[in-house]
């Protein structure tokens, strides 16, 4: 798109050429213009922007504003307004019902800012890193964890509790279960401390957040 100054500009150049004795055709040659159009510049009263720079085309399926409030207020229902347009749209072709296709339901929402979070969870929110766990000395702090062990039957398995000392990688405990169990753990982990002369509170557990990990009874033994 040229500008009004730039054409100034280009008429100006090729003036300067033409007393300079160039001739028309390569000094417009060399400005990426057409004898042509140099002539329509000329005959101008005044040198306006190309009209075509300044079309408005507005298509004849745009939707009016009772349209984009009926969009608004079927995503906003109580039946959708948890639900994304790519859930909205399905449902209400299943009843016949065509409002807008589903990219024109994601324009009008977000056109309205209204397309930060809509589902049925809760949004998201930042978390802080958890507190890194260290161990100067044996029995401050212990990882455990299960792992399953296959049986002989197809499909059953056993379940090996491991309890292991961070700081001197030694093997405290363990046990094998037909089952996972807060209970087992913790009565392991009684054990444990009963052997390696524990204190209550002495010690931390770091494990996963499986059921039996942060069991009930096994918190209170720490």
């Amino acid at each position: 798109m040229i500008g009004l100054s730039e054409r100034e500009q280009i008429v100006k150049r090729i003036e300067d050429a033409r007393a300079q004795g160039a001739r028309l055709s390569k000094a417009c040659q060399l400005l990426g213009i057409s004898p042509r159009t140099l002539q329509r510049w000329r005959e101008s009263d005044q040198l306006q922007p190309d009209g075509r720079t300044r079309r408005e085309f507005s298509p004849d399926n745009k939707l009016s504003e009772q349209e984009r409030q009926q969009i608004l207020a079927v995503a906003n229902s109580n039946e959708f307004a948890h639900l994304p347009p790519s859930q909205i749209v399905p449902i209400l072709a299943e009843r016949g019902i065509f409002l807008a296709s589903e990219s024109t339901f994601y324009r009008v929402l977000r056109d309205a800012k209204q397309l930060a979070h809509r589902q049925a969870s809760r949004p998201g929110r930042d978390s802080r890193r958890p507190k890194a766990l260290q161990a100067s000395e044996p029995n401050q702090l212990y990882s455990w964890d299960i792992t399953y062990l296959p049986s002989g039957v197809k499909g059953a398995f056993f379940y090996l509790y491991l309890f292991m000392d961070v700081y001197s990688r030694k093997i405290v405990g363990w046990q094998v279960y037909d089952h996972e169990s807060s209970e087992w753990a913790a009565e392991l982990m009684c054990d444990i401390a009963r052997r390696e002369s524990i204190d209550p509170g002495q010690v931390t557990l770091h494990s996963d957040n499986g059921g039996p990990s942060v069991g009930g009874m096994l918190r209170s033994l720490v």
